[in-house]
């Protein structure tokens, strides 16, 4: 069986993110879907408006058929070496630091990396824009 992992903090949930795991899943048989942890969310970015916990993330990503596992993140380099998966799938805007140690990890540790691209005209930035114009 050939597991997909992908990662992200999937708050304020939306088609992007749904589109994000329907194109990994094409490359395996099995989901793994990291949701990182509210507490470092805040820890790396203080000003960030976090909507959901990070139980309450895991259980909406969970809900979906196409995911077959949940688990929680730290930091997305550490977590590397934590799971047994065969292909690191990473999204378009994920490109700090901390994911290219994570994809370097792959690459010295024979996982295979894929890009996917991002779903044209949605964000969960731009979701938060919307929502503060409603104040």
């Amino acid at each position: 069986m050939k597991k997909v992992l992908t990662v992200g903090v999937f708050d304020y949930f939306h088609l992007g993110h749904l589109n994000l795991f329907e194109h990994a899943k094409q490359f395996g048989d099995y989901l793994i879907v990291a949701v990182q942890d509210g507490d470092c969310i805040l820890k790396t970015k203080p000003d960030a408006n976090v909507l959901y916990t990070t139980e309450q993330r895991k259980h909406i990503v969970g809900s979906l058929k196409v995911v077959d596992e949940v688990i929680t993140y730290r930091d997305v380099d550490a977590l590397m070496p934590e799971v047994d998966f065969d292909v690191f799938a990473v999204g378009g805007d994920q490109n700090h630091a901390g994911f290219k140690r994570a994809e370097q990890w792959c690459l010295d540790h024979g996982r295979e990396v894929v890009h996917l691209d991002r779903t044209p005209g949605i964000c969960s930035s731009g979701i938060k824009t919307q929502l503060e114009s409603l104040k």
